[in-house]
């Protein structure tokens, strides 16, 4: 396809919920080494009540195979929320609208497990609050600095990244009275074959480029996909960490 056709398909192509199954050919992303969706699975098959925070569509936690007896998933954003729904009812569990910022709507102690997949912050007071004694934390985020050579190729140059993605987090969580048992990171390969893939992933993750419109960055757009073709692909690099806390 030429460049206008791309486009318009990475127009057309809804964002909603966190299935990448579009980018099968077009797009890879190289997985941490630490195996999240394993780690996920086992630690949900030993848990009497799970909470997932920023669940998006469900589309991770849906793939464990023994969920807890109450298994709640959280989200801000409901359409997502309603994709949620769909995809958790085979596990039996609720999914819970709540808002961005805002505390969490659970009584203290309600859960022996939290867990959240790339959620965009993380609110160590209320994940301290909502755990029980002896409880677990487990994430796995997405690092300052991420895709940093999309964002430039959009945006120009950038502040250089935080020298330490796992810092500020254990932080947090020490401070919210957590102990952090577990936090390392990784750098990881991400390549785009084609500027619709690349264009679609922008509007999907819009963090990378928060002012993102395709129409908005056609000049960047128009360069990009000359590159591609003339190297094959675009290359990026995305930073995740991993972090796994204990409430005494």
């Amino acid at each position: 396809m030429n460049f206008e056709e791309l486009l318009a398909e990475a127009e057309a192509e809804p964002v909603e919920g966190w299935d990448f199954s579009w980018f099968d050919g077009r797009a890879t992303e190289e997985r941490p080494s630490w195996g999240y969706a394993r780690l996920l699975t086992d630690r949900m098959a030993k848990a009497a009540a799970a909470l997932d925070l920023q669940t998006g569509g469900g589309e991770v936690l849906a793939g464990i195979s023994a969920p807890p007896p109450l298994l709640v998933a959280a989200e801000t954003w409901p359409p997502n929320a309603a994709i949620a729904s769909a995809n958790l009812s085979h596990l039996g569990g609720k999914v819970v609208l709540v808002t961005e910022g805002g505390g969490l709507p659970f009584a203290d102690g309600t859960f022996d497990l939290v867990t959240s997949r790339h959620p965009t912050a993380l609110p160590w007071p209320e994940i301290a609050r909502v755990l029980a004694p002896g409880g677990t934390f487990l994430a796995q985020c997405v690092g300052h600095g991420s895709n940093r050579e999309l964002s430039e190729a959009m945006m120009g140059p950038l502040p250089p990244a935080h020298e330490s993605a796992t810092r500020e987090a254990s932080a947090g969580a020490t401070e919210a009275g957590l102990t952090v048992v577990d936090a390392r990171e990784q750098w990881t390969r991400v390549e785009f074959f084609d500027i619709g893939a690349l264009a679609y992933f922008l509007r999907k993750v819009f963090w990378t480029v928060p002012d993102f419109t395709i129409a908005r960055y056609r000049t960047q757009l128009a360069t990009l996909d000359q590159r591609i073709r003339a190297e094959d692909r675009f290359v990026a690099h995305s930073r995740r960490y991993l972090i796994e806390a204990r409430k005494p």
